[in-house]
């Protein structure tokens, strides 16, 4: 293929170079993309948002992708894993939960972390919630070196596709996310 340029040269694009816009996967995604997330939205309408903030975030060998934006009045957050497979985990109800909201305290956290123990559990919202990890984090915003650090704990709802975040950065509050497992298919990317 080749195009013509202003001068009246021309020069051979490769066509396996040039970006797939109407394929796009969420993996591609970056700031200033819109994503149109099937059934996620009130209603089980489609949740569409534009990406304001991208971050890697990095624990021993794992890393994954938090893609953010605004949805209506609040802020939406994308974790996505490129692993041996794609898995995507969305929080789309803005919300941010206390410890005390949880029913935990700072001595379960603290004792969770020295356990380690995968069959540890608690009760929140009704359900039974498993510990999964938790350890120090580091998120680096996009093309930043420097990265800010925060402790996390990740607990997954028994039987359920629903998992639950903690974060606790120094001199700020113990914060929790819910997020849900999404089906990268129901994501569409439009390049912005």
């Amino acid at each position: 293929m080749f195009f013509k340029h202003t001068n009246g040269s021309t020069r051979h694009v490769d066509p396996s170079q040039l970006e797939d816009l109407a394929h796009l996967k969420i993996t591609d995604a970056k700031p200033g993309d819109t994503l149109s997330i099937s059934g996620a939205g009130d209603e089980f309408a489609d949740l569409d948002f534009t990406i304001d903030r991208r971050a890697m975030v990095e624990f021993a060998e794992k890393r994954w992708v938090e893609l953010s934006g605004l949805y209506r009045d609040h802020r939406v957050v994308l974790e996505v894993h490129n692993d041996d497979e794609v898995q995507v985990f969305g929080s789309f109800d803005g919300k941010h939960l206390t410890l005390d909201q949880i029913g935990l305290s700072e001595q379960d956290m603290a004792d969770l972390d020295s356990r380690q123990n995968p069959a540890d559990n608690f009760e929140f919202d009704g359900k039974v919630w498993l510990y999964r990890w938790s350890r120090e984090i580091g998120i680096f915003g996009d093309d930043q070196m420097q990265g800010a650090g925060c402790y996390a704990w990740r607990f997954q709802e028994e039987n359920g596709d629903r998992y639950l975040t903690v974060r606790k950065s120094e001199g700020q509050p113990f914060e929790g996310v819910v997020s849900q497992k999404v089906d990268p298919g129901d994501i569409t990317v439009y390049r912005g």
